[in-house]
């Protein structure tokens, strides 16, 4: 099923015209994490304006001064605003995009150049840096903006649109430039709608109602001077690496219960209709055991391995600095070592709560060591979940727009990661954010044969228009 309005006929029959579009951005390597690559990111800025411009978008490009990456002061890339309609009687959508991508090159083991769009024809799969996160669907809505202009369909919202480029590397100064903006040029914002994530799997469409967030801590352990021999000092000191596993074996257990004493407390009970969304999500544990690549699922039951996903904390382990890590044996002792791990975030956990917790926990533990080294505990980064209401106009609009463009009702999910800007969205400016996927779960985001499928970015694009017109008939 697909819609037949004029605009979406325009997007089909000129499909190729607008893969064309994709495959010129994707040929900018705009990687916002590496220096030498910063004069792309900003080129690519300037690209997304012009065709901006190009659509009688009124265009701003507002800078976010200097940092210092890799020990060499770059400019940041700026963030686009754009503003498509001014029409009071109309709603006003804020549509949110990233046009920086992750790192890639084909010495990674990509099968194609990243930086050059390669269509596999006999999967219809587009594969390239940024095709699916996130410049396909910043793409979409210029796609619906111009198949309007060349139906000559009247615009059923005003669209404002926020594109940054350091989405994949902190998205510095933007919180702060939203709030900013809040009282001036997005103040009359009804709702705010984000295309930067992906369905739950490849067959149904999703609509993303929630977020997890996130507490990053460091862990220390230091004692002796400097490394020291084993055979030496084997049996004769506290060693850091002992103490820290000893501690981190106090965090989780094998079955992702987090020991963490009153972490369980503070999480939302589970409503019976909450329950009933994840039992009817399209989805199977075979297709996260296939994602996966193992059958390593912490059940079996679907619906506890989505809330596993979705709605529960998770505590995971990343990594230990100042370890001996290298090929080979080394007898060493580390006078040192920094340990990393961190706690997704759901509802009502606060950064400051499991800072306050995680902090008075492990010391306790660590005391219970009689350890004579030295111990401490930092929480690296925080940033609180973000829970929207399903029953609000915006997702009802989606909905109907889904239904219409993919002829079935969408799994409502929650991501199991973090876009912080969401929260900093509905906080700001007080109003629904709803998050609208173009690509598929096995797109390979950040991953090497990153892709975008053909009738997702067509069928995507019809789909952002609809929405847009679904909008419109919302009381």
């Amino acid at each position: 099923m697909t819609v037949t309005t004029p605009f979406a006929n325009w997007i089909e029959q000129n499909a190729d015209q607008l893969i064309a579009r994709l495959a010129e951005s994707v040929a900018i390597p705009s990687v916002s994490g590496d220096a030498k690559y910063r004069p792309d990111v900003h080129r690519m800025g300037a690209w997304l304006a012009k065709e901006l411009e190009k659509l009688n978008v009124s265009v701003r490009s507002v800078p976010l001064g200097k940092q210092n990456l890799d020990g060499v002061e770059v400019d940041l890339p700026p963030v686009i605003f754009g503003e498509y309609g001014s029409d009071s009687k109309k709603k006003t959508i804020l549509v949110y995009g990233h046009y920086d991508v992750q790192p890639a090159l084909k010495s990674d083991g990509w099968d194609s150049e990243p930086f050059s769009l390669t269509e596999d024809k006999a999967t219809g799969r587009f594969y390239g840096r940024g095709s699916s996160d996130d410049k396909g669907p910043i793409l979409g809505w210029l796609n619906v903006i111009e198949a309007h202009q060349k139906t000559n369909t009247e615009f059923p919202v005003n669209l404002k649109m926020c594109f940054e480029g350091m989405e994949e590397s902190g998205s510095n100064g933007l919180e702060e430039l939203v709030i900013k903006e809040s009282k001036t040029f997005l103040s009359n914002v009804d709702a705010v709608c984000i295309s930067d994530n992906y369905w739950l799997g490849t067959t149904s469409p999703c609509l993303t109602y929630g977020l997890r967030g996130l507490a990053y801590f460091k862990v220390s352990v230091s004692g002796p001077g400097a490394d020291l021999h084993s055979g030496v000092f084997g049996g004769t000191v506290h060693e850091p690496m002992t103490d820290l596993f000893a501690v981190f074996s106090k965090l989780v257990t094998p079955s992702g219960k987090i020991l963490v004493p009153g972490i369980a407390d503070k999480v939302a009970p589970l409503t019976a209709e909450e329950k009933a969304r994840y039992e009817v999500i399209d989805v199977a544990v075979a297709d996260f055991e296939n994602a996966i690549g193992a059958k390593v699922t912490l059940s079996e039951d679907k619906a506890e391995v989505l809330m596993g996903r979705m709605r529960y904390p998770s505590l995971s382990i990343h990594g230990i600095e100042g370890a001996f890590s290298a090929a080979g044996a080394k007898t060493v002792i580390p006078a040192a070592v920094h340990g990393k791990f961190s706690i997704r975030l759901v509802p009502d956990l606060t950064p400051s709560d499991v800072n306050e917790l995680v902090q008075k926990y492990l010391k306790e533990e660590f005391a219970k060591l009689g350890s004579k080294n030295t111990f401490s505990v930092e929480m690296l980064s925080g940033g609180m979940p973000w829970v929207a209401s399903i029953d609000h106009w915006n997702f009802r609009a989606a909905t109907k727009a889904t239904e219409l463009v993919y002829g079935k009702t969408p799994d409502y999910t929650r991501e199991g990661g973090s876009i912080p800007i969401t929260l900093t969205f509905a906080d700001a400016l007080g109003v629904n954010v709803l998050l609208l996927p173009m690509g598929r779960g096995d797109d390979g985001a950040h991953s090497i044969n990153e892709k975008l499928d053909r009738s997702n970015y067509i069928e995507g694009s019809k789909l952002l228009g609809t929405y847009l017109h679904e909008v419109a008939t919302q009381a």
